[in-house]
């Protein structure tokens, strides 16, 4: 039986920027790269955001190859890998100029595709864009299009939601799991496979437990609601959550929700309940605008221009504050914090290069983060550092992210089952039944 020949990929440079190792990703199949794709890669290889740094590596990793890219074989990217070659443009096709009027590189990088198909033939040429509309223009020409797809999660139905009911357990385990506090997992033989910090509520009709299961020991121990500094849980995802913040052993968390489940405010009152265990508490959030849409010129230093996004986590520190009331002691030692840095909000894009000692490191909206700047972040924790990722993987700003391909579903779903990680998902809202009504209607 003869062998389907090896596919030919066509890069957008949405992809290259979303990962620069994306070359790698393809196993056997050849790899063309469209010459207006190098053009657009020279606009972003200068700057210090995440698409910049994006550029430049994609550029190394091409100039660091020792074929020829722009012969028609391409060159060999190693062993179990294809070929990549760079392929310069050619006469506009009548197709593309009786459909499309403007000359835009997207239309170029459509012009490239059709001039392959008609070399290539009978090999499979396949456009990988992260642009939806791109695709859909490919399609319309009768081309085959599809989204990168390497570092997507499988299913939104089947991410990790960091906990289980289980009914039907004894009431002789529960009432002895409320008396010892922590028992083995053989105790509750309902429950099947539990992975690291997974959280459970264990039910027999009206007797009810939350436990979490200890990999270490193979034990569950029973989850309190305890108080962080002044904020107290009010359902069972909460006080899974405030038992993960607060333990020294889990140097990992995220927290996902709709808006209004305490996502952020958990974190912050865990973070200053845990003060004294760390050297410095940092919050810090992506820039991105309501809609992508950009506020324009803001008067003032950086951190008058950055205060606007920021807002968000000044608003969960006033909610904390007032738990308490403006002259009390608690009330005052966050005011304290801040003007000695020891409580720090600041933008991401600061944290490329430096290394993270015994920080409590708190992100908030990271379903607006890459698979790659997550990496970037948890890389540069150092000895006693704890990292957060709070975020709704539903609520998404970017647009060439959804919610199988952002970062933060990138995170749960490769970092489920790890010892020092733990996830949480939470469902109820707590903020006000109009901001629960909103989640659900609109």
């Amino acid at each position: 039986m003869q062998e389907a020949p090896a596919k030919l990929f066509v890069l957008d440079t949405n992809v290259i920027l979303h990962d620069s190792g994306c070359i790698h990703n393809f196993e056997e199949n050849e790899i063309a790269i469209p010459i207006t794709v190098l053009e657009e890669l020279d606009q972003f290889k200068r700057g210090n955001e995440d698409i910049n740094f994006q550029a430049r590596e994609f550029l190394r990793r091409i100039d660091a190859l020792t074929g020829d890219v722009l012969c028609g074989a391409g060159c060999p990217l190693g062993p179990g890998l294809g070929s990549i070659r760079v392929v310069l443009g050619s006469g506009r096709d009548s197709r593309l100029h009786d459909s499309f009027f403007g000359d835009t590189p997207d239309h170029r990088i459509l012009n490239t595709m059709l001039s392959l198909e008609r070399q290539c033939s009978p090999q499979p040429v396949i456009l990988v864009s992260k642009d939806t509309n791109l695709r859909m223009k490919a399609k319309s020409l009768g081309l085959r299009a599809q989204d990168y797809t390497s570092d997507k999660v499988e299913s939104f139905d089947k991410l990790y939601t960091g906990k289980r009911v289980i009914e039907g357990i004894a009431s002789e385990a529960i009432d002895r799991f409320y008396a010892d506090g922590s028992v083995p997992a053989d105790a509750f033989p309902s429950v099947v496979q539990p992975r690291a910090n997974e959280n459970f509520i264990l039910r027999n009709g009206s007797k009810s437990a939350l436990a979490t299961y200890r990999a270490t020991d193979r034990s569950f121990s029973r989850v309190e609601k305890n108080t962080c500094y002044g904020i107290s849980p009010r359902n069972a995802e909460q006080s899974f959550a405030l038992k993960a913040l607060t333990d020294d052993d889990i140097k990992l968390v995220t927290l996902a929700g709709t808006a209004g489940t305490g996502k952020t405010l958990l974190a912050l009152a865990a973070a200053l309940e845990c003060r004294q265990k760390y050297r410095q508490i940092l919050l810090a959030r992506p820039i991105v605008p309501l809609s992508n849409k950009d506020l324009g010129y803001l008067p003032g230093d950086v951190s008058d221009k950055l205060d606007p996004y920021m807002q968000p986590l000044y608003d969960n520190l006033t909610v904390i504050r007032h738990q308490f009331g403006e002259n009390t002691q608690a009330a005052q030692r966050v005011t304290e914090m801040r003007e000695s840095e020891k409580l720090m909000i600041t933008p991401l894009a600061y944290i490329r290069g430096r290394s993270l000692q015994r920080i409590f490191f708190i992100v908030d909206e990271a379903q607006n983060l890459t698979p790659h700047e997550i990496k970037t972040i948890i890389t540069r924790a150092g000895e006693g550092t704890k990292i957060v990722f709070t975020g709704d993987v539903c609520q998404i700003d970017q647009p060439y992210l959804d919610a199988l391909s952002n970062g933060l579903s990138y995170v749960i779903n490769r970092m489920m089952g790890q010892p020092i990680y733990a996830h949480v998902t939470l469902e109820k809202g707590e903020r006000s039944a109009l901001a629960d009504l909103a989640s659900e209607l609109l």
